[in-house]
């Protein structure tokens, strides 16, 4: 795993967003959205429209009604069921905003996306919790 960047009080989303990780298109059933979840051993998906825009971040406890796996789960569309669709930040949202944002919905992560709705990046708490702070301006490192 890479280290973090150094984020100014200034930082937008995007410079502290990491690569997109695990995707999924909206087409997908449930029982393969938790096959995936599980055997990737993370807390969230990128869901995909059949456009190729972000359509939202499906989480954990958001599939955790459908663990028991039960006929109608092999039926139902993970564009079917509730799932965090948004809004998410852009390019140039202040870093804060999206944190702030993240928090009030309790999303473990957000897709940074662009002008046309496609992921950029992932913002994830995990990853904003071990970012070095950046020096003040006028604040060199000392040698």
């Amino acid at each position: 795993m890479s280290t973090p960047p150094a984020l100014s009080g200034d930082a937008t989303a995007t410079e502290a967003a990491t690569p997109a990780g695990l995707q999924i298109s909206d087409d997908v059933i449930v029982d393969t959205a938790l096959d995936i979840l599980n055997s990737a051993h993370v807390d969230y998906l990128l869901v995909r429209g059949d456009d190729g825009r972000c359509a939202g971040v499906l989480t954990r406890a958001q599939l955790a009604p459908y663990r028991t796996r039960s006929w109608y789960t092999e039926r139902i569309r993970v564009r079917d069921i509730v799932h965090d669709r948004g809004p998410y930040p852009g390019p140039r949202t202040p870093l804060a905003a999206a944190v702030g944002a993240m928090h009030t919905r309790s999303l473990p992560a957000v897709p940074v996306l662009d002008e046309d709705g496609c992921v950029l990046g992932v913002l994830t708490l995990a990853v904003l919790r071990t970012a070095p702070a950046a020096p003040a301006a006028g604040q060199g490192v000392a040698a």
